[in-house]
């Protein structure tokens, strides 16, 4: 068994994996990840491998706690990837962003495919059909254009996220959730318009927390799998076991 942790700017999501087969998932704050991966090591006695992805502030240590107990693995940038990093600055390309390619790169092989997560940040990731990793985009999130709005105004409101009643919003607090939410579903199906006039032969995955909310609103055909990128993480370590 294997267990995989993904340490994102907000919070952190973990998965125990048999094979490919997600025995049991798991979403938690930051200050609690030593008590909750004591308490899954608990559960799933068997796990041999804890595989990390961080972008977010957790120090090392806080997993090499149980390196008693498991075999433990960052996975970093110098780590082989089925992949070629066409970024202009590879070394600045998120690990995060680059689990996820390398998960569409081995779960769509011979397609071009562009993943969409959405999370605190909405980041677009393509990777050709000759697996070349070309750039996307990062914009942010929902939660944080809510606070924008709020922090870089005199007086709108904080407001937690709604679907808006009205395309037009007939309120100051409807036409924030118009603009956050309609504008949040726009930007996103442009961009999928824009890489489909471009591309043939393609696929869109898209994951992260926002992922439910936006599958059911979106124009365009995608696959939609809010554990992408803990599958994207397990598989990428198998590949890393493989090609060592």
């Amino acid at each position: 068994m294997i267990l995989t942790v993904d340490v994102g700017n907000t919070r952190i999501k973990a998965a125990v994996f048999e094979g490919n087969i997600i025995l049991e998932n798991f979403v938690f704050e930051k200050n609690e990840l030593e008590k909750k991966i004591k308490k899954i090591l608990e559960k799933f006695q068997n796990c041999s491998d804890l595989v990390v992805a961080s972008v977010g502030s957790v120090e090392k240590q806080s997993f090499l706690t149980f390196e008693n107990q498991l075999n433990i693995h960052f996975l970093t940038h110098e780590d082989v990837f089925p992949f070629a990093n066409k970024y202009a600055t590879p070394k600045t390309l998120g690990i995060d962003r680059m689990v996820l390619a390398a998960g569409a790169t081995l779960q769509f092989p011979k397609q071009n495919r562009l993943v969409v997560d959405a999370g605190t940040c909405i980041t677009y990731d393509f990777i050709d059909e000759n697996d070349n990793y070309l750039g996307g985009a990062i914009s942010p999130g929902l939660r944080l254009r809510y606070e924008a709005l709020h922090n870089y105004t005199a007086k709108l409101p904080l407001l937690t996220f709604e679907v808006p009643e009205l395309y037009i919003g007939n309120s100051t607090a409807q036409a924030i959730h118009s603009g956050v939410v309609n504008g949040f579903v726009y930007e996103i199906d442009g961009f999928i318009d824009e890489y489909r006039a471009n591309f043939s032969n393609f696929i869109i995955i898209l994951t992260g927390g926002d992922a439910e909310f936006l599958a059911k609103r979106l124009k365009n055909t995608i696959f939609a799998n809010s554990n992408f990128l803990l599958e994207s993480l397990n598989q990428t370590f198998q590949y890393k076991i493989d090609n060592d």
